[in-house]
């Protein structure tokens, strides 16, 4: 990391600071937060994050909300990921209520995440091109973002913020035609992707102004607590999907990308590589997929799984279940539980604490985003502005997930 030691001199009455507010107006900043920095010429003396422009009280709002209602709070955290924070909300309240999914269920769920941590990969890589003055390869892998949402779409008819799945499952199960175009997706990404790593891995340009900046030690992340691509960019190799695996991803074959010297750099490969590790997972999640009972989309747990739309409005205890269910008036325990996921900025935690009432006593989200950024501003004392905004890019700050 770069040193904080001042580069001027106190005596020199030529040397005078500069005061410059990078954010909160969107373009560098890829979000609506701010950084107060001291600059000498063109180099960063110290800087002040500021974040809370956007800050909505999620958790607030879900000490008011039942379970189902909270669900769509979820999908505003990392947006460019949202389909994650679903399952992974959902997972919490399954662990609360000790409910067990069936294996397919939980293959359709890695499918659904592993396409959403690829499409949050497309724009964190594709933008940090741009920042690099490389448009050309985000506009090339925005179409396979657009086709990953148009999976979505026909799973759950929704494309951004997804609301997808239920306690215990799935809404209804995935069709034929969302199974088709899973594996034209498995077809005609690899060669794109394997396009967009060539105009940049050896692109000189672009190793010019990524090597070497913002290298950040092992020892620094963990001081901080970084968790996801930029910790395993430093080369700790800690995922969550393999330390405490859940969704049975202890039965996938695949590896953990892991950097060096934790860089610029290091991060934009280590996230290109996770691509290709997700799309291996997809692929066996569809191999084993086929070996379970077909049909199977949800747990069977009544009490909590909102039953068919077409039930609910010609049936009147249906009717009474929708009812229950999504306004909270179930019976649930008294318990204290912590559930994460990987999301695809690192570790994405859900902590719950229920009295056993409709809404939740307390719930925090672990929220990696704005746990990795509060190391931007040390670590940037010292860069030039223009690294400082690669480095920021490179960190893949989500406003929505940073403020919640």
């Amino acid at each position: 990391m770069t040193s904080n030691q001042p580069i001027f001199d106190d005596n020199d009455p030529q040397d005078e600071l500069i005061t410059l507010n990078i954010g909160p107006t969107h373009p560098a900043t890829h979000g609506v937060f701010q950084n107060v920095v001291q600059i000498d010429g063109e180099r960063i003396v110290s800087g002040v994050s500021t974040i809370g422009y956007i800050h909505r009280a999620f958790e607030k709002i879900a000490e008011h909300r039942p379970f189902y209602q909270i669900t769509p709070l979820t999908d505003r955290l990392n947006y460019c990921s949202a389909p994650i924070n679903n399952m992974g909300w959902h997972m919490t309240v399954e662990k609360l209520l000790k409910i067990e999914i069936p294996k397919r269920v939980q293959y359709m769920r890695i499918i659904v995440m592993e396409l959403a941590r690829i499409a949050d990969h497309i724009i964190c890589n594709g933008i940090l091109g741009v920042d690099t003055g490389a448009f050309s390869g985000f506009l090339y892998v925005m179409q396979e973002r657009e086709f990953i949402y148009e999976i979505f779409e026909e799973i759950c008819g929704a494309r951004l913020t997804t609301n997808i799945g239920r306690i215990g499952g799935f809404e209804r199960d995935f069709n034929a035609v969302a199974f088709d175009k899973i594996r034209e997706f498995l077809k005609r990404y690899p060669p794109v992707l394997k396009e967009f790593e060539e105009m940049f891995v050896r692109n000189r340009i672009f190793i010019e102004r990524t090597s070497g900046v913002a290298a950040v030690s092992a020892e620094e992340a963990l001081d901080y607590s970084w968790s996801g691509p930029i910790l395993r960019a430093t080369g700790v190799d800690y995922d969550v999907r393999v330390q405490n695996p859940y969704c049975s991803y202890e039965e996938f074959d695949f590896e953990v990308p892991v950097g060096t010297t934790g860089d610029v750099y290091d991060r934009f490969m280590v996230r290109n590589e996770e691509m290709w590790q997700s799309l291996r997972i997809i692929e066996q999640a569809l191999e084993k997929i086929e070996k379970e009972p077909k049909g199977v989309f949800h747990a069977e747990v009544p009490d909590f799984y909102l039953p068919p739309k077409e039930q609910v409005y010609t049936n009147m205890e249906a009717l009474i279940y929708h009812f229950k269910i999504v306004m909270g008036e179930v019976d649930t325990p008294k318990a204290e539980v912590y559930h994460s996921v990987e999301g695809a900025n690192g570790e994405l935690g859900f902590y719950l604490i229920h009295d056993g009432g409709r809404s939740p006593y307390r719930l925090h989200f672990r929220r990696p985003s704005f746990v990795n950024y509060q190391m931007f501003a040390p670590m940037s004392a010292g860069m030039l502005i223009s690294d400082a905004i690669i480095n920021m890019s490179s960190l893949n700050v989500i406003a929505g997930e940073l403020d919640a």
